[in-house]
């Protein structure tokens, strides 16, 4: 159990400091390197499922789900952040987690 809580906090000890983007700054500050956007998205993803409690496995039992759900998730965030460039990034991927799980 420890060492399942010393992930959990590495996870937001990472996340924490970038919550504070924007979908237009994280896109100014990355100045077209995509590898630094997925980077902050995919540790505010791995935060907001930690924190919903989901097993991914439990959404797709296979690569091809796994490939689907990350369409979908890539989709709903495209949609968030173009509703609203000045969304806070974390709540953009919040509610993208939410609507490609279904919850």
């Amino acid at each position: 159990m420890t060492l399942a809580d010393e992930a959990a906090e590495q996870m937001v000890q990472d996340a924490l400091p970038l919550m504070y983007h924007t979908c237009a700054t994280v896109v100014e500050e990355a100045d077209g390197d995509e590898t630094f956007i997925y980077g902050i998205v995919e540790k505010m993803t791995a935060l907001s499922i930690y924190n919903r409690q989901i097993d991914i496995n439990d959404h797709a039992g296979s690569d091809e789900d796994k490939a689907q759900l990350r369409e979908t998730f890539i989709a709903a965030l495209r949609k968030g952040c173009a509703e609203d460039k000045d969304a806070l990034l974390g709540g953009v991927v919040d509610n993208a987690v939410k609507t490609t799980l279904g919850l």
